[in-house]
Protein backbone atom coordinates (compact mmCIF):
# COMPACT_ATOMS: atom_id res chain seq x y z
CA UNK A 1 0.00 0.00 0.00
CA UNK A 2 1.41 3.27 -0.86
CA UNK A 3 2.12 5.58 2.05
CA UNK A 4 0.99 9.01 3.01
CA UNK A 5 4.50 10.40 2.45
CA UNK A 6 4.97 9.46 -1.16
CA UNK A 7 1.24 10.31 -1.77
CA UNK A 8 1.99 13.78 -0.35
CA UNK A 9 5.38 13.59 -2.11
CA UNK A 10 3.66 12.99 -5.73
CA UNK A 11 1.22 15.36 -5.55
CA UNK A 12 3.57 18.37 -4.86
CA UNK A 13 5.36 17.21 -7.43
CA UNK A 14 2.64 17.25 -9.40
CA UNK A 15 1.49 20.83 -8.91
CA UNK A 16 4.80 22.15 -9.32
CA UNK A 17 5.40 20.44 -13.12
CA UNK A 18 1.74 21.38 -13.74
CA UNK A 19 2.18 24.93 -13.35
CA UNK A 20 5.80 24.93 -14.90
CA UNK A 21 4.35 22.94 -17.91
CA UNK A 22 1.24 25.60 -18.08
CA UNK A 23 3.06 28.70 -17.79
CA UNK A 24 6.66 27.96 -19.19
CA UNK A 25 7.43 24.30 -20.97
CA UNK A 26 4.47 23.49 -23.01
CA UNK A 27 5.10 25.62 -25.80
CA UNK A 28 8.50 25.45 -26.05
CA UNK A 29 8.66 21.62 -25.60
CA UNK A 30 6.18 21.36 -28.72
CA UNK A 31 8.35 24.31 -30.65
CA UNK A 32 11.62 22.28 -29.73
CA UNK A 33 10.32 18.82 -30.41
CA UNK A 34 8.52 19.10 -34.32
CA UNK A 35 6.20 16.46 -35.89
CA UNK A 36 7.20 13.93 -38.28
CA UNK A 37 5.75 16.11 -41.20
CA UNK A 38 1.65 16.97 -42.33
CA UNK A 39 -1.22 15.26 -42.22
CA UNK A 40 -4.19 15.99 -44.40
CA UNK A 41 -6.91 17.77 -42.03
CA UNK A 42 -10.01 19.07 -44.65
CA UNK A 43 -11.02 20.79 -47.51
CA UNK A 44 -12.05 24.47 -47.73
CA UNK A 45 -13.24 27.68 -50.34
CA UNK A 46 -10.08 29.38 -51.11
CA UNK A 47 -9.53 32.77 -49.51
CA UNK A 48 -6.93 35.64 -51.32
CA UNK A 49 -4.02 34.98 -49.62
CA UNK A 50 -3.90 31.17 -49.23
CA UNK A 51 -0.93 29.49 -51.21
CA UNK A 52 -2.09 28.34 -54.63
CA UNK A 53 -0.15 25.49 -54.51
CA UNK A 54 -2.96 24.08 -52.26
CA UNK A 55 -5.67 24.53 -54.62
CA UNK A 56 -7.63 21.27 -54.38
CA UNK A 57 -8.37 21.45 -58.75
CA UNK A 58 -11.05 18.19 -58.53
CA UNK A 59 -13.33 19.64 -55.74
CA UNK A 60 -12.26 23.00 -57.02
CA UNK A 61 -14.18 22.21 -60.83
CA UNK A 62 -16.66 20.11 -59.21
CA UNK A 63 -17.98 22.57 -57.13
CA UNK A 64 -16.83 25.60 -59.94
CA UNK A 65 -15.14 27.81 -57.45
CA UNK A 66 -11.68 27.62 -55.62
CA UNK A 67 -11.11 25.21 -53.09
CA UNK A 68 -7.98 24.13 -50.91
CA UNK A 69 -6.63 21.55 -48.77
CA UNK A 70 -5.75 22.45 -45.48
CA UNK A 71 -3.32 20.13 -43.42
CA UNK A 72 -1.83 20.04 -39.95
CA UNK A 73 1.55 19.09 -37.97
CA UNK A 74 1.56 14.97 -37.43
CA UNK A 75 2.36 15.90 -34.04
CA UNK A 76 2.05 12.62 -31.76
CA UNK A 77 5.50 12.04 -30.85
CA UNK A 78 7.01 9.30 -28.11
CA UNK A 79 9.52 10.09 -25.17
CA UNK A 80 11.37 8.20 -23.40
CA UNK A 81 13.30 8.76 -19.99
CA UNK A 82 16.03 6.74 -19.18
CA UNK A 83 16.78 6.99 -15.51
CA UNK A 84 19.65 6.46 -13.93
CA UNK A 85 18.45 4.84 -10.39
CA UNK A 86 21.76 3.44 -9.29
CA UNK A 87 23.11 3.95 -5.79
CA UNK A 88 25.11 7.47 -6.33
CA UNK A 89 21.60 9.08 -7.70
CA UNK A 90 20.49 8.89 -3.99
CA UNK A 91 23.23 11.37 -3.17
CA UNK A 92 21.87 14.56 -1.23
CA UNK A 93 18.86 15.79 -3.70
CA UNK A 94 19.27 13.94 -6.42
CA UNK A 95 16.69 11.84 -6.69
CA UNK A 96 13.93 14.10 -6.05
CA UNK A 97 15.41 16.64 -8.22
CA UNK A 98 15.16 13.58 -10.88
CA UNK A 99 11.61 12.97 -10.51
CA UNK A 100 10.86 16.50 -10.72
CA UNK A 101 12.56 16.90 -13.89
CA UNK A 102 11.42 13.68 -15.43
CA UNK A 103 7.93 14.61 -14.04
CA UNK A 104 8.09 18.42 -16.03
CA UNK A 105 9.36 16.73 -19.30
CA UNK A 106 6.46 13.77 -19.59
CA UNK A 107 3.59 16.55 -18.76
CA UNK A 108 4.86 18.11 -21.40
CA UNK A 109 4.83 15.86 -23.59
CA UNK A 110 1.44 14.69 -22.91
CA UNK A 111 0.11 18.14 -22.77
CA UNK A 112 0.85 18.25 -26.56
CA UNK A 113 -0.08 14.46 -26.65
CA UNK A 114 3.12 12.50 -27.00
CA UNK A 115 3.31 9.41 -25.52
CA UNK A 116 6.03 8.86 -22.39
CA UNK A 117 7.86 5.60 -21.09
CA UNK A 118 10.29 4.81 -19.31
CA UNK A 119 13.63 2.17 -18.19
CA UNK A 120 15.11 2.41 -14.84
CA UNK A 121 18.58 1.42 -14.81
CA UNK A 122 21.35 0.75 -12.69
CA UNK A 123 24.20 -1.77 -13.78
CA UNK A 124 21.21 -4.06 -14.73
CA UNK A 125 18.07 -2.44 -16.98
CA UNK A 126 15.93 -2.75 -13.65
CA UNK A 127 12.15 -1.48 -15.12
CA UNK A 128 10.43 -0.80 -18.47
CA UNK A 129 7.21 1.16 -18.18
CA UNK A 130 6.12 1.35 -22.17
CA UNK A 131 5.47 4.38 -23.71
CA UNK A 132 1.72 5.54 -22.96
CA UNK A 133 -0.75 8.50 -22.52
CA UNK A 134 -2.58 10.87 -19.82
CA UNK A 135 -2.32 11.90 -16.39
CA UNK A 136 -2.61 8.54 -14.87
CA UNK A 137 0.46 7.38 -16.85
CA UNK A 138 2.43 10.07 -15.97
CA UNK A 139 1.87 9.78 -12.16
CA UNK A 140 2.42 6.11 -12.57
CA UNK A 141 5.81 6.88 -13.49
CA UNK A 142 6.82 9.47 -10.97
CA UNK A 143 5.59 6.93 -7.99
CA UNK A 144 7.94 4.50 -9.43
CA UNK A 145 10.89 6.70 -9.62
CA UNK A 146 10.20 8.05 -6.04
CA UNK A 147 9.51 4.24 -4.74
CA UNK A 148 12.21 2.00 -6.74
CA UNK A 149 14.02 -0.25 -4.91
CA UNK A 150 16.84 -0.91 -7.21
CA UNK A 151 18.18 -4.59 -6.99
CA UNK A 152 21.72 -3.65 -8.11
CA UNK A 153 23.88 -0.77 -6.91
CA UNK A 154 26.02 0.37 -9.93
CA UNK A 155 25.77 1.91 -13.13
CA UNK A 156 25.90 0.81 -16.37
CA UNK A 157 24.19 3.26 -18.84
CA UNK A 158 25.86 1.19 -22.54
CA UNK A 159 23.88 -1.22 -21.38
CA UNK A 160 20.92 0.34 -20.66
CA UNK A 161 21.09 2.50 -23.83
CA UNK A 162 22.08 -0.70 -25.72
CA UNK A 163 18.82 -2.72 -24.64
CA UNK A 164 16.45 0.35 -25.11
CA UNK A 165 17.93 0.52 -28.93
CA UNK A 166 16.81 -2.91 -29.26
CA UNK A 167 13.59 -2.96 -27.98
CA UNK A 168 12.40 0.64 -29.01
CA UNK A 169 12.24 0.80 -32.80
CA UNK A 170 10.38 3.87 -33.66
CA UNK A 171 12.21 7.43 -33.39
CA UNK A 172 11.92 8.41 -29.64
CA UNK A 173 12.71 11.81 -27.78
CA UNK A 174 14.90 10.22 -25.47
CA UNK A 175 16.29 12.05 -22.14
CA UNK A 176 19.01 10.66 -20.20
CA UNK A 177 19.32 11.51 -16.70
CA UNK A 178 21.81 10.41 -14.92
CA UNK A 179 24.61 11.92 -12.47
CA UNK A 180 27.30 10.01 -15.22
CA UNK A 181 29.82 9.07 -12.90
CA UNK A 182 31.01 5.89 -14.62
CA UNK A 183 32.48 5.66 -18.02
CA UNK A 184 33.09 3.39 -21.29
CA UNK A 185 29.57 3.52 -22.78
CA UNK A 186 30.11 6.65 -25.74
CA UNK A 187 29.63 3.95 -28.21
CA UNK A 188 26.19 3.36 -27.56
CA UNK A 189 25.50 7.07 -26.76
CA UNK A 190 26.62 7.77 -30.61
CA UNK A 191 24.59 5.33 -31.95
CA UNK A 192 21.34 6.22 -29.75
CA UNK A 193 21.89 9.81 -30.94
CA UNK A 194 21.68 8.53 -34.34
CA UNK A 195 18.80 6.41 -34.05
CA UNK A 196 16.75 8.57 -32.00
CA UNK A 197 16.64 12.83 -30.60
CA UNK A 198 19.14 12.24 -27.47
CA UNK A 199 18.83 14.71 -24.74
CA UNK A 200 21.45 14.43 -21.88
CA UNK A 201 20.71 15.33 -18.06
CA UNK A 202 23.48 14.87 -15.60
CA UNK A 203 22.57 16.29 -12.52
CA UNK A 204 24.84 17.17 -9.91
CA UNK A 205 25.67 17.76 -6.50
CA UNK A 206 27.89 20.77 -5.68
CA UNK A 207 29.06 18.34 -2.46
CA UNK A 208 30.28 16.09 -5.21
CA UNK A 209 32.66 18.12 -6.60
CA UNK A 210 35.37 20.35 -4.63
CA UNK A 211 37.05 18.59 -1.56
CA UNK A 212 38.20 21.49 0.49
CA UNK A 213 41.71 22.13 1.63
CA UNK A 214 42.71 20.62 5.22
CA UNK A 215 41.78 16.81 5.79
CA UNK A 216 42.61 13.50 5.07
CA UNK A 217 38.98 11.71 3.66
CA UNK A 218 37.48 8.48 3.92
CA UNK A 219 34.71 7.71 1.19
CA UNK A 220 32.85 4.46 0.82
CA UNK A 221 31.88 3.71 -2.95
CA UNK A 222 28.12 4.14 -2.92
CA UNK A 223 28.33 1.54 -6.12
CA UNK A 224 30.90 -0.68 -4.71
CA UNK A 225 31.50 -0.09 -1.17
CA UNK A 226 34.78 0.51 -1.90
CA UNK A 227 36.54 2.55 0.91
CA UNK A 228 38.76 5.35 -0.30
CA UNK A 229 41.57 7.49 1.15
CA UNK A 230 42.01 11.13 0.04
CA UNK A 231 44.73 13.31 1.67
CA UNK A 232 43.85 16.61 0.67
CA UNK A 233 45.97 18.88 3.55
CA UNK A 234 47.69 20.78 0.77
CA UNK A 235 45.52 22.02 -1.54
CA UNK A 236 41.66 21.73 -2.90
CA UNK A 237 40.84 18.69 -5.42
CA UNK A 238 38.25 19.19 -8.11
CA UNK A 239 36.49 15.94 -8.70
CA UNK A 240 34.85 15.63 -12.16
CA UNK A 241 32.14 13.45 -13.51
CA UNK A 242 32.68 12.22 -16.85
CA UNK A 243 33.98 15.67 -18.84
CA UNK A 244 33.84 13.85 -22.25
CA UNK A 245 29.80 14.06 -23.07
CA UNK A 246 29.00 15.48 -25.78
CA UNK A 247 28.33 19.71 -25.18
CA UNK A 248 25.43 19.84 -27.86
CA UNK A 249 22.51 17.91 -26.46
CA UNK A 250 23.95 18.05 -22.35
CA UNK A 251 21.79 19.42 -19.92
CA UNK A 252 23.68 20.08 -16.54
CA UNK A 253 21.32 20.67 -13.10
CA UNK A 254 22.31 21.36 -9.95
CA UNK A 255 20.70 19.92 -6.78
CA UNK A 256 20.88 23.80 -5.65
CA UNK A 257 19.45 25.42 -8.46
CA UNK A 258 16.08 25.99 -10.06
CA UNK A 259 16.18 23.15 -13.07
CA UNK A 260 13.81 25.87 -14.94
CA UNK A 261 16.73 27.68 -15.73
CA UNK A 262 18.97 25.06 -17.28
CA UNK A 263 16.20 23.48 -18.68
CA UNK A 264 14.94 27.01 -20.73
CA UNK A 265 18.18 27.62 -21.42
CA UNK A 266 18.39 24.52 -23.35
CA UNK A 267 14.63 24.85 -25.15
CA UNK A 268 15.77 28.25 -26.41
CA UNK A 269 19.47 27.11 -27.78
CA UNK A 270 17.89 24.44 -29.76
CA UNK A 271 15.35 26.37 -31.53
CA UNK A 272 18.08 29.04 -32.14
CA UNK A 273 16.95 31.64 -30.08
Amino acid sequence: MISQDLIDKIRKIEIKSNKLVEEIFSGEYKSTFKGKGLEFKEIREYYPGDDVRTIDWNVTARQNKPYVKQFQEERELNMFLLIDMSNSTNFGQKKELIAEIGATLAFSAIQNNDRVGSILFTDQVEEMIPSGKGKKHVLAIIEEILDFTPEHQGTDIAQALEYFNKVEKKRSIVFLISDFLTKDYQKELQITDQKHDLVLIRVLDKGEEKLPQGAIFEFEDLETGETIVVDNLREAQELKSNANLPQRNLIDIYTDQDFVIPLQQFFKRRMGK
